[in-house]
């Protein structure tokens, strides 16, 4: 069993959808913030996308990654930690089940374990990016530079 903060982390990276291990190595009342605090046009289109609560929260949103996307690729790049934070980054590439898309996005993960157990769990990814997997069709109108017009994507 994990030892030290940056261990809990990586075993629970290794475990993602194993509940046995999920329900060891999480907290009963860790935060998990998967890509925002809460979005619900994001959330219809990635339902675990907010802020969820405990154990089932971080087994939940593995699953259904599972269930959206086939995992072609993740890698951890780097890993760090001081004290009880935990700093991951890395990549990953996804393929969308439905449309058929392939993205691979860069992430970073900030943890917090308390007594061999993780307490608190940010996930963020290229949210523009990996929802753009799903997407079928039509345009989007936006107007980002101040001095420019607006365009479609």
């Amino acid at each position: 069993m994990s030892r030290n903060p940056i261990e809990v982390v990586q075993d629970f990276l290794a475990n993602t959808t194993n509940s046995e291990m999920v329900n060891k190595l999480v907290a009963a009342d860790a935060t998990y913030i998967s890509l925002n605090f809460e979005n619900p046009a994001l959330k219809q289109i990635m339902p675990w996308a907010g802020t969820g609560k405990g154990p089932e929260a971080f087994l939940s949103t593995f699953v259904r990654v599972g269930q959206y996307w086939d995992n072609l690729d993740f890698e951890v790049t780097d890993i760090f930690g001081s004290d009880e934070r935990v700093a991951v980054f890395g990549k990953f590439t996804y393929k969308s089940k439905v449309v058929g898309k392939t993205l691979t996005s860069p992430f970073s993960i900030l943890a917090k374990v308390k007594e061999r157990q993780i307490t608190y769990f940010q996930f963020m990814e290229d949210t523009f990016g990996t929802a753009s997997t799903f997407k079928v069709k039509g345009s989007w109108t936006f107007h980002s530079d101040p001095k420019g017009k607006p365009f479609d994507i």
